[in-house]
C-alpha cells in the first residue's frame, strides 16, 4: 500500500491564512473594550469573561491549524512569506499574544507576564524579520505597499499596554519608539501609493481600516508610559486617528459591495482600538461626550465582529475558506 504524503492528506490546509490571525486580534480588543468599559460603567464583568473565553479558543484553534500547515505544507508557509502583502500579516501572532497578556492582567497578572515575555520576544523578532525583508534584496514595487504594512509598526506600540503595568518600563520605551517611528515612515509611503497610484485591488480595500490603528494604539501606549495624562501629544494622537476614522468612513459604502473575505478581519481591531482610545481619552478627561462617542464606536466593534464571525462561519459551511486565492 502506498504511504499517502502530508500534502495527499489535507491538501486544504495548505491554504489555511495567516490573516485570519487578526480574527484573534479583534476578538482581544473587543474584551479589552468591555473590560474598560465595566470598569467605567459598572457593567457586569461576565461580559469581558465571555470575549477572553472566546479569544483564547480562537488563538489556540487558529495557532492550532497554522502550526499544522507549517509543519505539513513548509513550502506553502514560505510562500506566504514571500508574498508582498501578507509577510505584513506575520507580526498578528506575536501582536495576539500581547493583547491576551493585556487582557489576563487584571485577573491573572502571572500568567500574563508569561505570555507577554513570549509575545514581545515574537515581536522583536517578527518586526527586525519583516523590515528585513522589505530592505533585503526583494524588488517591491509600489502597488505592493498596502495599509497592512502598518501591522508590524502598530505592533510594538501594544508592547507598553502590559509592559509597563509588569514592570518592563525600558523594554515598553523602546517597542513604543521603534513604532511610533515606523508609524510615520510608513504613512508617508501608504498615502503616496494612495494618492498617486492605482487604487488598492477590492480585496484589500478593508485594509484601509488599518490607517486609524497606530494613533489609536499609539495613544494607549503613550498613556500608560506617560503615567495617564493627557498633555497635548496625547490629544494629537487621539484627534489625528479619529480624523482617520472620518476618511475611512467615507470609503465604507465601497466595502458593501466586495465579495466577503478573510482580509476583512482586518476590519476589527482598528474598530477596537478606536474604542479603546475613546473610553480611555473619556475617562481621564470625565467627558460625558467622549463616554457617549466610545459607546457607540463599542456597539459598533459588538456588530463588526458579530457580522465578521457570521461570515466566516457561513464560509466555512460552504467551503469558501482555506482555497486557493
Amino acid at each position: 500500500m502506498t504511504e499517502l504524503r502530508p500534502a495527499e492528506t489535507d491538501p486544504r490546509l495548505a491554504h489555511f491564512p495567516i490573516t485570519l490571525f487578526a480574527s484573534v486580534m479583534g476578538l482581544a480588543g473587543l474584551t479589552l473594550a468591555l473590560q474598560l468599559a465595566q470598569s467605567r460603567f459598572c457593567w457586569p464583568d461576565w461580559f469581558s469573561r465571555v470575549a477572553l473565553a472566546v479569544t483564547l479558543a480562537d488563538f489556540a484553534l487558529v495557532a492550532g491549524l497554522y502550526l499544522f500547515k507549517a509543519v505539513r505544507h513548509p513550502a506553502a508557509l514560505a510562500a506566504e512569506w514571500r508574498h508582498p502583502v501578507k509577510l505584513a500579516f506575520f507580526p498578528t501572532i506575536s501582536m495576539s499574544l500581547l493583547l491576551i497578556a493585556t487582557a489576563l492582567l487584571p485577573g491573572q497578572p502571572r500568567l500574563a507576564g508569561i505570555v507577554w515575555s513570549v509575545g514581545a520576544s515574537a515581536q522583536a523578532m517578527l518586526t527586525l524579520a519583516v523590515f528585513s525583508g522589505w530592505i533585503g534584496r526583494r524588488p517591491f514595487q509600489p502597488m505592493h505597499i498596502s495599509p497592512a504594512w502598518f501591522i508590524p509598526a502598530v505592533g510594538n506600540a501594544i508592547v507598553p499596554a502590559a509592559g509597563v503595568p509588569l514592570g518592563f518600563v525600558e523594554l515598553s520605551w523602546m517597542f513604543f519608539s521603534a513604532g511610533v517611528l515606523f508609524w510615520i515612515v510608513l504613512l508617508t509611503l501608504v498615502m503616496n501609493r494612495l494618492i498617486f497610484h492605482d487604487p488598492l485591488p477590492a480585496r484589500l480595500l478593508p485594509t484601509l481600516v488599518i490607517l486609524m490603528a497606530p494613533p489609536a494604539v499609539a495613544l494607549l501606549g503613550w498613556l500608560q508610559l506617560n503615567g495617564g495624562e493627557i498633555d497635548a501629544f496625547a490629544r494629537m494622537l487621539y484627534y489625528a486617528s479619529l480624523f482617520l476614522a472620518a476618511v475611512v468612513a467615507l470609503q465604507v459604502p465601497g466595502f458593501a459591495r466586495l465579495p466577503f473575505a478573510l482580509s476583512w478581519w482586518a476590519l476589527s481591531f482598528p474598530v477596537a482600538a478606536l474604542t479603546l482610545a475613546t473610553l480611555r481619552y473619556g475617562a481621564l478627561t470625565g467627558s460625558t461626550a467622549h463616554d457617549a462617542l466610545g459607546l457607540g464606536f463599542l456597539s459598533l466593534l459588538v456588530v463588526v465582529v458579530a457580522g465578521l464571525a457570521l461570515r466566516t462561519l457561513r464560509a466555512a459551511a460552504r467551503d469558501e475558506i482555506c482555497v486557493p486565492e
